[in-house]
């Protein structure tokens, strides 16, 4: 998927090895130019920084103290970067916790690479709406 400035970048940020390479592959045959993946708070906040991504897919629980919604709170006040919540923690309280940082989606884990890829096309259409 083609923005002003070639491939769309999406953040991956997950801490399991298997479903970020996955997710990588998925995102890039469908065209996406994926930064990543992340594996903590700390590492996503320092790539959107440098790779200045369109959005992120991030997972709620990271390999450090801080949490995906800690990330996606930094990310969305520092970059205005929003982000799609992949995680098996999608109860009222986590999505609560999330809300003030304008979740582009909820994606509930286990998920497929194809519903991933769907729900970053319908986050970027989100995005592009005036």
């Amino acid at each position: 998927m083609e923005g002003k400035q070639g491939p769309l970048r999406v953040l991956v940020v997950e801490d399991d090895f298997l479903i970020a390479m996955q997710s990588e592959v998925a995102l890039t045959a469908a065209g996406f130019e994926v930064v990543g993946p992340a594996t903590t708070a700390e590492e996503a906040v320092a790539l959107a920084s440098e790779a200045q991504p369109t959005l992120a897919v991030m997972d709620i629980r990271l390999a450090s103290t801080r949490d995906g919604i800690d990330a996606a709170r930094q990310l969305h006040q520092d970059f205005a970067i929003r982000c799609i919540f992949a995680t098996a923690h999608d109860d009222v309280h986590t999505r609560g916790r999330a809300e003030p940082y304008a979740p582009l989606g909820w994606l509930p884990k286990p998920y497929t690479m194809a519903s991933l890829v769907s729900v970053v096309v319908a986050a970027l259409a989100q995005l592009r709406r005036p």
